[in-house]
C-alpha cells in the first residue's frame, strides 16, 4: 500500500514539474556517480602504478566512501525539510569540485583529501535523485521507472571502463576525474529549469549532535578496519575501537530524543524496512570487494591491459540493469520476497566464480563472474527501493531512501577498509613466511607493463603469488558475505506493506 500522503511536487502551483526531463537530468546526474565508480576502479592500477603507494590503495575508495556514508543521512534529511533540489544542488557542486582537484593531484596522499571532497558531495547525489522520482512517480509507475534508473548503471558500466581503458593507455588517467564536469553541469540546468517544489516554510531543528557522532562512529572503524592488520590488539586500535562504540551508544541514545533524528528509527520497526537496510549493508561489502579489487588481479595476475580489466567489471554492471529491469516485473507476478531469494542466489553464483578464480581462468571467467553479481545486486537493490518508497509517507521518504543508500555505502566504507586490511595484511605475511624482502608496495610493478617486464621471473612470480593468494583471501570474505544476504533475505516477511 502507497503511503504518500499529499507531495509538495506541483501542489497548486503556476509551473509544472516536467517529469520526463527531470528524470533525464536525475539519470545524468546519477550516471555522474555511476561513471566514476567504474572508471576509477579501471585507472587504479595506473594511479598507483603513477603515484605509488600501493599500501595506501584502498585509502582512495574508503575516503570517498567514508564521506559518502556519513552525509547520505544527513542530505536524505535535509531534503525532507528543505527541499530535493537545494540540497541535491550542493551535492552535485562539491561532487564537481572534488573531481577537478582529484585530477590534479600529485600524490596519493593529496589524491585521498581530495577523494573526501569528492565522497562529501557524492552523499548527496543518488540518495536524492532516487527520491525525487519517489514523488514525481506513482506506486505503480515506481518500480519501471526504477529500471530505467538501474540501466544508468548499465551504460556507465558499458561506457565507463572502456573510457576509462582507454583514457589511461592513450591520454592520461587524470581525465578520469575530469569527464564528470559537463555531466554535472547538464544535471544542474535540467533540474533548475523543469523541477518545481513547493516547501512549506517553517522552522527546523537540524540534529548537529547526531551527525557529529555518526562520523566519529564510522571514520574510527573504518580506521581501526584500514590500518588494524597484524597491530589489532595494540593500545591505539583498541582505543579507537572503544571510542567507535562509544560514539555509536551516544549516536543511538541522540537519535532517541532528537526532534528531528538524521536517523528516524522508528521506520526499522518496519521488518521488511529492517531487513532490506540489513541486507543492504552485507552487499555493500561484496560491492566493494569485486570492483575495487578486481581490475588488481587481472591485470597483475592475469597481465592483461587496463581495457580488459574494465571489461570485466563492465559485465556487473550491464547485469545490474538487466536485472533491475526484470525486477519491475517480478514484483508484481512473484512478490517481493521471492524476486529478493532469486537476487541473493545470484550472488552465491558469482562469488563462487571468484573464490575458484586463478591466473590460468583468464579474463573471461572474472566477466561471467561479475555477471552474476550483478544480475543478484539488480534483483535486491531495485525490489528493496521500490518496497521501501511504498511504505512511507512523503515527509519520510527521502530519509527512508537515504537510510537504505546509506546501508549500501557503509558496507562499501567497511568492505573497502575491511578487504583492504586484509589483502595487506596477507600479503605481507606471505612475503615473511617466504622469508623475502619484499613489501606490499613491491605488488605497484605488477600493475604497470613496462615495470612488470623489468623485473625477473622469479620475483615476478612470488610478487603474483602472493596478490593472487590475497585477493583469494578477500574473495573468500566476499563468499561469506554473500552466505549471509541470502539467509537475511529469507526473514523478510511472506506479505508486507511494500510489496507491489
Amino acid at each position: 500500500m502507497d503511503t504518500d500522503g499529499k507531495s509538495p511536487v506541483n501542489c497548486s502551483q503556476k509551473k509544472l514539474t516536467k517529469k520526463s526531463l527531470v528524470l533525464v537530468s536525475v539519470m545524468l546526474s546519477m550516471f555522474m556517480g555511476a561513471i566514476e565508480a567504474t572508471i576509477v576502479s579501471t585507472a587504479m592500477p595506473a594511479i598507483v602504478a603513477d603515484l605509488g603507494g600501493f599500501k595506501l590503495y584502498s585509502w582512495v575508495f574508503s575516503a570517498y566512501l567514508l564521506m559518502n556514508a556519513v552525509t547520505v543521512l544527513i542530505y536524505g534529511k535535509l531534503s525532507d525539510l528543505f527541499g530535493r533540489k537545494p540540497i541535491l544542488t550542493v551535492g552535485i557542486i562539491l561532487f564537481l569540485i572534488g573531481s577537478i582537484l582529484c585530477g590534479f593531484s600529485t600524490s596519493m596522499k593529496t589524491l585521498i583529501i581530495f577523494r573526501c571532497i569528492q565522497g562529501f558531495g557524492a552523499g548527496a547525489v543518488t540518495p536524492i535523485a532516487t527520491t525525487i522520482v519517489g514523488d514525481i512517480y506513482t506506486a505503480e509507475e515506481r518500480a519501471k521507472i526504477q529500471g530505467y534508473l538501474s540501466s544508468v548503471w548499465g551504460i556507465s558500466a558499458i561506457t565507463g571502463p572502456a573510457i576509462g581503458g582507454l583514457l589511461v593507455q592513450y591520454v592520461s588517467w587524470h581525465y578520469v576525474f575530469w569527464i564528470n564536469i559537463p555531466l554535472g553541469i547538464l544535471s544542474l540546468v535540467g533540474l533548475w529549469l523543469f523541477l518545481h517544489e513547493n516547501i512549506e516554510k517553517k522552522k527546523h531543528k537540524i540534529d548537529y549532535w547526531g551527525a557529529t557522532l555518526l562520523t566519529i562512529t564510522i571514520s574510527t572503524l573504518m580506521f581501526v578496519l584500514v590500518e588494524g592488520g597484524g597491530k589489532w590488539g595494540s593500545w591505539q586500535m583498541v582505543s579507537l575501537l572503544i571510542l567507535s562504540g562509544a560514539a555509536l551508544i551516544a549516536f543511538i541514545f541522540q537519535e532517541g530524543r532528537a526532534s528531528e533524528p538524521v536517523m528516524p528509527f522508528a521506520i526499522w520497526k518496519k521488518r521488511s524496512i529492517c531487513i532490506a537496510n540489513i541486507t543492504s549493508l552485507t552487499t555493500g561489502v561484496m560491492l566493494i570487494g569485486i570492483s575495487s579489487f578486481l581490475p588488481t588481479f587481472v591485470q597483475g595476475v592475469m597481465e592483461q591491459t587496463p581495457i580488459v580489466a574494465g571489461f570485466t567489471l563492465t559485465t556487473m554492471s550491464i547485469g545490474w540493469p538487466i536485472a533491475s529491469t526484470l525486477s519491475g516485473r517480478l514484483l508484481v507476478t512473484i512478490g517481493y520476497r521471492k524476486t529478493s531469494i532469486i537476487g541473493g542466489a545470484f550472488l552465491i553464483v558469482g562469488s563462487i566464480a571468484f573464490v575458484t578464480m586463478s591466473a590460468s581462468s583468464g579474463p573471461v571467467w572474472a566477466a561471467v563472474g561479475s555477471f552474476f553479481i550483478g544480475l543478484g545486486m539488480g534483483l535486491t537493490s531495485t525490489a528493496f527501493i521500490v518496497s521501501i518508497q511504498s511504505t512511507v509517507s512523503w515527509e519520510q521518504r527521502g530519509i527512508a531512501t537515504a537510510a537504505n543508500m546509506f546501508m549500501r555505502n557503509l558496507g562499501n566504507t567497511i568492505g573497502a577498509a575491511l578487504l583492504g586490511g586484509i589483502l595487506n595484511f596477507r600479503m605481507n605475511e606471505y612475503f615473511h613466511k617466504q622469508d623475502l624482502l619484499l613489501t606490499v608496495d613491491d605488488a605497484n610493478k605488477l600493475l604497470k607493463a613496462s615495470d612488470r617486464n623489468s623485473l625477473s621471473e622469479s620475483v615476478k612470480s612470488i610478487l603474483q603469488d602472493g596478490l593472487t593468494f590475497s585477493l583469494h583471501s578477500v574473495y573468500y570474505v566476499v563468499f561469506t558475505f554473500a552466505i549471509v544476504s541470502l539467509i537475511l533475505i529469507f526473514f523478510i516477511p511472506k506479505k508486507n506493506n511494500g510489496s507491489v
